[in-house]
């Protein structure tokens, strides 16, 4: 049986601590010594994360009592902190309901606060606590949230480049758990460097021992071992026993694939010691149960039930759906390895619904249906087992296309990175000829002024040949010039061309995942339902709606899948949209009523609790103009739509109830030009991204909601189709404002 890598996600404020006694005494000292209560507060924070490397529970109810310390001396800030800390440790204890609380009223102070730093912090233990519940999907969100907010803090950015390298990490996990692994491998090398720039060995270790799952998951099982014993040798450096413990476990797992079971074992058992010291209960289930699988590999069978029975009560207890998953899918594999399949049945049942909720679908998990599809054919229920087996294989069928489409990215960013260097290689040509034709047109002149001083009495038949020559160096300087300019043009348009084309195959390898989920889950369904009528026929009520809830279930997933599908589509329709470019006379008020409209009910559909006050300021002395509709009309539609996001984006990050999202459309009759502006009270758009903003591709979106070419391409319709001009103005918090020129 193969396990799932067991990953440590990075919680902000504990990479630096460091779990030694004389450390503790030091911090308690400083708590003695504090002339105030909120230096006070903060050092007991400090003794929390130092508390949480030695012992969960013991962190826990120090962050609960400083809590209400900080209540009672009126100090938000270190209320906040100390919130966050709890949510971390209530995670990590199964408690996710109270992780959640804990958050949220932490996100309302330190947005009160206007504290980005501590935003970061809050984000990313949002993003841990749905990653400890196998929602990687939502974890992701956050994490990038995080990310996004760092990356464009110019200011601290010395003091969050710890917290940012920290958000890498854990976004690096995220992909890792849903099989992206050329985009776990991208994100953990990207953290990897910044705790080496910063010296920062405990973080090197988190790093390294995530970086191992990486390699272990690709099949590279050499340098995944070597990168978990140097997690290992630099968690002891610092004392970083929750390293040492994940290492440890992941060992056992990797000594387990490789068939060594003593081993195996040997490293199970010193994991489950120490997390049972730590207090994490999760992780010593799991390590229980890994053990338990080893001695059942050497046949003996009694000892590994009766230690995976240990592990699957401490599994419930921890109320993370991943160690619930394993302990009971090992005990459906002991029991199938001593062929007793009707009893490892429940086992294999209970493991997946507790993975009812996870965004986990990999090999390892196809690979427990594929078992419980042999119990089911080995106890003589065939139609379920060829049920389950077709899910297994939609389930691989979904990570090999995956693979594909990862394969494909892999080659596009290769291809590129090719672009580009042949566009700068284009470039120093291009320097180079003009040198050297300076060079060639200087020589010829010092050649001929010595020729003139030589020949003076040649000098006006000398004069009129110089002059001819220079006339011809010209004329080829020109032609040169005029060549490079052509090969620069060609070889941005070849490029935006082979982009597009490349997210375009990308969206049709794209579509082939939920296809493949709808094809297999509408075949079973129909087996289902003929197995619905014979359980009828047969006078068994009970068992055919067993079955009708798994069609139920099925058809949920379609409909989920049948979206998705849809979704993509509608994108690639979008972006492959074509239009004559042919002006005529145009009403400018009808097409900007009709678009806003459109864009307005596109949002209202996603986010029926969105609204947003839409106010027209029109110049009625403007008539029609002339325009291509339906390219200014995707203009109109991009510009609202970027509009609706950013007052939406800051009505949630806002916290402020008395903030009224608003879009105020102009038109004004110039002298010899229309203008059209777009303004909101959004978030704002910075100064570096302003400089990128209709660049194709470049976008702030987060991953799924936007392709960068937006803006692009109504910039290139504005300017090349209709002879006009596309600026943008904008100030961080206050709001953004697109002007829109056309020519009369």
């Amino acid at each position: 049986m193969k396990y799932l890598s067991i990953v440590i996600f990075l919680l902000l404020g504990t990479v630096v601590a460091r779990a030694q006694n004389p450390k503790i005494d030091s911090i308690n000292l400083l708590i003695n010594r504090a002339k105030t209560d909120t230096g006070r507060i903060n050092r007991l924070i400090d003794k929390i994360d130092l508390l949480a490397q030695i012992n969960i529970d013991s962190a826990l109810n120090l962050s609960v009592s400083t809590i209400e310390f900080a209540k009672k001396s009126n100090y938000p800030a270190g209320e906040a902190r100390a919130r966050t800390k709890l949510a971390n440790h209530n995670s990590y204890k199964g408690n996710f309901a109270a992780a959640k609380e804990n958050l949220e009223i932490a996100i309302k102070m330190f947005t009160a606060l206007k504290n980005n730093v501590q935003l970061l912090k809050v984000y990313n233990s949002y993003g841990t606590m749905y990653g400890m519940q196998s929602k990687y999907d939502s974890s992701l969100m956050f994490f990038e949230k995080g990310a996004t907010i760092a990356e464009a803090d110019k200011e601290n950015q010395k003091d969050i480049l710890g917290t940012l390298g920290t958000i890498y990490m854990n976004i690096g996990i995220s992909y890792q758990m849903l099989s992206n692994q050329p985009q776990a491998l991208f994100y953990q090398q990207k953290a990897l460097k910044i705790a080496e720039a910063q010296h920062d060995v405990s973080s090197q270790a988190y790093c390294m021992l995530n970086i191992s799952n990486t390699l272990r998951n690709i099949g590279d099982i050499k340098r995944a071992e070597k990168s978990m014993q140097q997690s290992i040798r630099l968690a002891k450096q610092v004392s970083l026993k929750n390293v040492e413990l994940y290492a440890y476990t992941n060992l056992a797992a990797l000594y387990s694939e490789l068939k060594t079971n003593q081993k195996a074992y040997d490293y199970a058992m010193k994991a489950a010691g120490l997390a049972k010291e730590m207090g994490d209960t999760g992780i010593e289930a799991t390590s229980l149960s890994r053990a338990a699988t080893s001695l059942a590999k050497q046949k003996k069978f009694n000892d590994a039930e009766k230690l995976n029975t240990q592990a699957i009560g401490i599994a419930d207890e921890s109320r993370q759906p991943l160690n619930i998953h394993q302990t009971y899918s090992s005990m459906g594999v002991i029991k199938r390895m001593q062929e007793k399949y009707v009893a490892a049945i429940p086992y294999f049942e209970k493991s997946f619904e507790a993975l009812k909720n996870a965004d986990i679908y990999d090999l390892q998990t196809g690979e427990m249906y594929s078992e419980l599809s042999l119990c089911y054919e080995k106890s003589g229920n065939f139609p379920r087992a060829l049920a389950t087996h077709k899910i297994a294989a939609s389930i691989a069928d979904s990570v090999r296309g995956k693979e594909n489409i990862r394969k494909t990215t892999e080659l596009n960013m290769n291809y590129a990175f090719e672009k580009q260097r042949q566009a700068a290689q284009a470039e120093q040509q291009k320097q180079d000829a003009l040198t050297k034709t300076r060079q060639t047109t200087l020589m010829g002149g010092m050649g001929l002024m010595l020729a003139l001083a030589g020949m003076s009495f040649y000098a006006y038949r000398t004069k009129q040949k110089a002059n001819g020559l220079l006339e011809v160096q010209k004329t080829e300087l020109e032609q040169t010039l005029t060549k490079l300019k052509t090969t620069q043009t060609q070889l941005i348009h070849s490029e935006k061309m082979a982009s597009l084309g490349e997210l375009t195959a990308g969206i049709a390898h794209e579509i082939q995942n939920p296809l493949n989920f709808v094809n297999n889950f509408s075949e079973v369904s129909a087996e289902l339902a003929e197995e619905i009528l014979q359980e009828l026929e047969n006078g068994d009520p009970d068992e055919a709606k067993a079955i009708a809830g798994d069609i139920k279930d099925n058809l949920q997933k379609i409909i989920l899948h049948g979206k998705r599908a849809d979704n993509i589509v509608k994108g690639m329709l979008e972006h492959s949209r074509s239009s004559s470019g042919t002006l005529k006379p145009t009403n400018l008020h009808l097409l900007i009523d009709e678009y806003i409209k459109l864009a307005f009910h596109g949002f209202r559909v996603k986010d029926q609790s969105f609204q947003a006050e839409l106010v027209n300021e029109r110049d009625s002395g403007i008539g029609k103009i002339n325009a291509a509709p339906q390219d200014l009309g995707r203009v109109l539609l991009n510009l609202f739509n970027n509009a609706f996001y950013a007052v939406k984006e800051k009505q949630q990050n806002n916290g402020q109830s008395d903030y009224k999202p608003t879009i105020i459309v102009s038109t004004h009759r110039l002298e010899d030009f229309v203008e059209i502006r777009v303004r909101d009270n959004g978030t704002g758009i910075s100064e570096h991204v302003r400089q990128k903003i209709f660049q194709p591709f470049f976008t702030t979106k987060p991953t799924g909601q936007g392709t960068g070419l937006g803006l692009s391409i109504s910039y290139d319709i504005v300017t090349k189709g209709h002879g006009g001009t596309l600026a943008v103005e904008s100030e961080m918090g206050v709001g953004t404002v697109f002007i829109l020129r056309l020519p009369v």
